[in-house]
């Protein structure tokens, strides 16, 4: 992926967005950034955004749309987006939010969309499972705990549950999704900048499939699926814009 790439990477939350995100910014070097993550240090920072914010977290409810764009607005206008490009983990959440986005990208635009495509069934069961490491973010589960006492491997940090990541609250979460930013699919594949990619499988293979996606986008041509655990599209999917990476540049 070459430098000044922009990509976004949709799902619902579970389908392993974040985990995800963070292989692909380390593996083409670009910043990553997640507007949940963002959210989550301003509430905790106890910030006004993040006061203002808060209640709507805890019922997992969609942060107003003017209240992300202004964040995403002061996350772009740092120096490391501008020359490296980034990843999009958890925005555009609404097409109000996507209509936003592009405004202000301009004369910029995204360069391409992935949508991690995981049952719901198995999203409800990841969430409710999920344990995040308060200081640094790592993500574990019920299953897959830390080696010692709830500590983070990474930094030692203390493994919870997010106030969020209760039944109903996801719940709710999905059914937002449902009705606010599964639209995004249509828009962007309209715009002939989406590719689905199956979800489920191991972290390892779910990267390799995405990042069979980008590098044949790179290339320019067609992507077809690699391994078993790779979806194809629907039909009218499946074209990838025959330019490079970060030559999206509007005239």
């Amino acid at each position: 992926m070459v430098p000044g790439a922009r990509l976004i990477v949709l799902g619902k939350q579970g389908a392993g967005k974040g985990t995800q995100c963070m292989r692909l910014s380390h593996r083409y070097v670009v910043p990553h950034i997640s507007t949940g993550d963002m959210l989550r240090a301003a509430v905790k920072s106890r910030t006004p955004l993040g006061l203002q914010a808060r209640r709507y977290l805890d019922a997992g409810d969609l942060i107003p749309d003017e209240v992300v764009l202004a964040m995403v607005a002061a996350r772009l206008d740092q120096d490391d987006t501008r020359t490296r490009g980034f990843v999009l983990d958890g925005f555009p959440r609404t097409v109000a939010q996507a209509d936003g986005f592009d405004e202000l990208l301009k004369p910029a635009v995204i360069d391409l969309v992935l949508n991690l495509v995981v049952p719901t069934g198995l999203v409800l069961e990841r969430l409710v499972s999920r344990r995040v490491c308060e200081d640094c973010g790592a993500i574990y589960s019920t299953s897959a705990p830390p080696k010692l006492n709830w500590s983070c491997d990474v930094c030692g940090g203390e493994v919870v549950q997010r106030e969020d990541d209760t039944e109903e609250a996801i719940k709710n979460r999905l059914d937002l999704y449902d009705s606010s930013t599964a639209p995004l699919v249509t828009r962007y594949a309209a715009l002939g900048k989406l590719v689905e990619v199956w979800g489920v499988g191991s972290p390892d293979e779910v990267t390799n499939s995405l990042t069979a996606v980008i590098d044949a986008y790179q290339h320019g041509g067609e992507f077809f699926p690699p391994t078993p655990t790779q979806a194809r599209p629907p039909a009218g999917r499946r074209e990838l814009r025959e330019l490079p990476l970060g030559a999206g540049e509007q005239s």
